[in-house]
């Protein structure tokens, strides 16, 4: 009877109007549902009991059976302080109280039996316990008789109405216990059946409630298993859906101009992955139907080339063709790349940016609505209403994480029919979470670096050994080339952040000092002009060094810097420090980069640092991120636009039965492409309970 658990949370007993505004406001608990599904992040071992005797300070929890011999107090007032000690026939030890010290008196006798369940600690050189819990051994409640206590994320103000782990705990046995507790399956019978799943009444009492460990595996695994399920059938549907609905444009030639460029103008021999990943777009463009893939790509590993020839295939078939990137310098520099790729060659490139002046935007909207523009490059000002194409073949988005789904679909849609995608990141993404965030996109990837470019050698540097990194600088320098030197930029500490740059610079310009070393610095607080003057120096070889906080430019290529140093290196992300590398190894030249960080680290941040001294591989790095880190909140991530949040599955943990679900959901859709069957009934009301509250963004990834 699901009207049961759809119960406003309010009308629980125990909870009440003010518990349940605390509940909604905290955890988003409306509903029985909802408590229900609030499950435990740890479970502690009520099966073991431990003797006084065996008991030390390293213990986490230890239960044990005995009496209370004694009470007494020490302190008055705010000090006082209860202690208890508690015996079993192996010995004794402490029990503190530094609150509630009245009711637990009045609750708890000398010479009561107890189960007593807590964390030993050493206070004033005894062990003991403090604010342990205690059950009348004779009347154990039917809760701790579960194997495994649960444990529930609880917050400040919902402590602060007693409403902590144990509390949430005793209120999900109420409900379970409750003879008008059932719960309708999820599942259709056939999965249930052959992949031996528990069914879901049964999953969610032992999930909170488990006997044994067999028990809580098989209920995880069950959970796990939906959820990644779901959205896997979700997301495939979808893409189902819009191969069977949307027509794309035919580009059914590769003509004049793609060869041209591939025989004249080509600038160096495509890699064996470019190869691949150009041979994938001219399947998608020329199937028939609207092509919406991702292209991966490290830094440097030549996604602009391929989208380039994309261009050219749309060109050959009479369509134009856009690029839209998150910032002005990126706009810029694709123009730039663009323009003199194509120098010589019969095609009209311009850029549209927020900066282009009046004058020269009515030219570029002449030429755009009269199809003499062939492709135009630029920021978000491409989805201005006033930006009107002749006939838009084909989309580039680049670093599309930047731009919001809303953004994106403006642009689409200035055609009558849906212009084929091509999506380019060069944020390497684990494979596992690009198949949950881009699920509905055929992801290709470029895992090659162009030819002539050597892996950049990553180095450690404690400070201790700074004067050790001066020195490699100085020969780096005399050698004729440049050096990089980012500090990190954490807005909460932006004050002490701009003071260690301004500290550092100080000490930099001490070591090289003028006339035969010119240092220069670029920080936030620069006017843009400032520091477009300052990049503008560095890049025409006027300083030999550049120190910033603000990270240096995605975008930013001046192929003679070969070093770049990371101060406080433990303080950046793995993916940070992988992008920050790659803005060295631009020219032919062997590329360095230094992590400087304090002597002493956390481990973690050692982990990290020793996977970037290990691997140059930005899919390594970013899977090595994901299980260092976790995926986070995959709802926000990237403005992805799969709107689920993971209550039990775990990315990058659980990137086996991600796959193996996904395979399930695949081999459904083939003999059931619209879930009509009978047998699928079920997984076709999930999914509409799924997608009340969601768009279908998918047509533009």
């Amino acid at each position: 009877m699901s009207s049961y658990l759809d119960t406003d949370i309010m009308y629980l007993k125990g909870v009440g109007p003010k518990r349940s505004e605390v509940l909604k406001k905290e955890l988003n608990i409306n509903t029985f549902r909802d408590l229900l599904y609030h499950f435990p992040f740890k479970y502690l071992d009520r099966s073991k009991f431990h003797r006084i005797s065996e008991i030390n300070a390293t213990n986490a929890y230890i239960q044990i059976k005995g009496k209370i011999t004694s009470f007494r107090t020490e302190g008055t007032k705010y000090k006082k302080r209860l202690f208890a000690k508690f015996a079993d026939e192996t010995g004794t030890i402490e029990l503190v109280w530094f609150q509630g010290i009245n009711w637990v008196t009045k609750n708890y006798n000398v010479g009561g039996e107890y189960i007593v369940f807590g964390k030993p600690a050493v206070y004033n050189r005894k062990i003991s316990i403090a604010h342990p819990e205690l059950e009348p051994l004779e009347r154990t409640s039917p809760t701790s008789r579960s194997a495994f206590e649960p444990q529930y994320h609880t917050t400040e103000k919902m402590k602060a109405s007693y409403l902590n782990s144990k509390a949430i705990q005793v209120l999900i046995f109420k409900i379970i216990s409750s003879p008008e507790f059932n719960i309708e399956e999820t599942l259709p019978d056939y999965i249930l059946g052959k992949e031996k799943l528990t069914p879901l009444k049964q999953t969610i009492r032992c999930i909170h409630f488990p006997n044994n460990t067999d028990e809580l595996k098989k209920a995880e695994y069950r959970l796990k298993f939906e959820e990644l399920f779901y959205i896997q059938l979700s997301i495939l549907r979808l893409k189902t859906g819009r191969e069977n609905k949307i027509k794309g444009f035919v580009f059914g030639r590769v003509a004049e101009l793609f060869n041209e460029f591939y025989k004249e103008y080509l600038p160096f021999e495509l890699t064996n992955a470019q190869k691949r990943v150009v041979k994938e777009i001219r399947h998608d463009v020329g199937s028939g139907k609207q092509m919406n893939r991702l292209l991966q790509g490290d830094v440097g590993s030549g996604k602009t080339l391929v989208a380039l020839l994309s261009m050219l295939i749309a060109l050959d078939n009479g369509f134009q063709a856009c690029m839209m990137a998150p910032t002005e310098i990126l706009a810029q520099q694709h123009y730039n790349t663009l323009t003199r790729m194509l120098n010589g060659m019969d095609v009209n490139i311009m850029l549209l940016t927020g900066s282009t002046k009046k004058k020269d935007r009515e030219v570029l909207h002449a030429e755009l609505t009269s199809g003499r523009l062939h492709i135009l490059i630029g920021t978000h000002a491409l989805i201005e209403d006033s930006v009107i194409f002749s006939n838009l073949g084909l989309v580039i988005i680049d670093e599309q994480h930047r731009f919001g789904v809303a953004q994106r679909a403006k642009l689409w849609q200035k055609n009558e029919h849906p212009p084929h995608v091509l999506v380019m990141t060069a944020t390497p993404i684990p494979r596992t979470l690009a198949m949950t965030l881009y699920g509905d996109l055929d992801v290709s990837v470029i895992d090659e670096l162009p030819p002539g470019r050597k892996p950049i050698q990553t180095y450690h540097f404690r400070d201790s050994k700074r004067l050790a990194m001066y020195g490699f600088l100085r020969k780096q320098i005399d050698m004729g080339r440049q050096v990089y030197v980012v500090y990190p930029l954490i807005k909460e500490s932006e004050k002490l952040d701009l003071q260690n740059l301004e500290n550092g610079f100080d000490g930099m310009v001490q070591v090289f000092s003028p006339p035969n070393y010119n240092v220069i610095c670029v920080h936030g607080k620069l006017k843009p002009q400032e520091k477009e003057t300052a990049m503008t120096v560095f890049k025409n070889a006027k300083a030999h060094i550049l120190m910033a906080t603000t990270v240096i430019e995605v975008g930013v290529d001046v192929p003679n810097a070969t070093v770049m140093v990371i101060e406080s290196a433990e303080r950046f992300g793995l993916s940070q420090l992988h992008q920050l590398r790659g803005r060295v190894g631009r020219g032919a030249d062997q590329s360095y980069c230094i992590l400087m960080s304090s002597n002493k680290l956390t481990n973690e941040a050692r982990k990290r640092l020793e996977v970037m001294i290990a691997t140059n591989d930005g899919f390594e790095i970013a899977e090595a991120d994901l299980k260092l880190r976790g995926p986070g909140d995959i709802e926000g991530t990237q403005q992805s636009g799969v709107p689920f949040v993971l209550k039990m599955a775990n990315i990058a943990r659980d990137g086996q039965i991600l796959q193996y679900v996904r395979n399930i959901a695949d081999t459904i859709l083939e003999l059931d492409p619209l879930l009509e069957k009978t047998e699928n009934a079920i997984l076709s009301a999930q999914l509409k309970v799924m997608k009340q509250n969601i768009d279908d963004w998918s047509q533009i990834s």
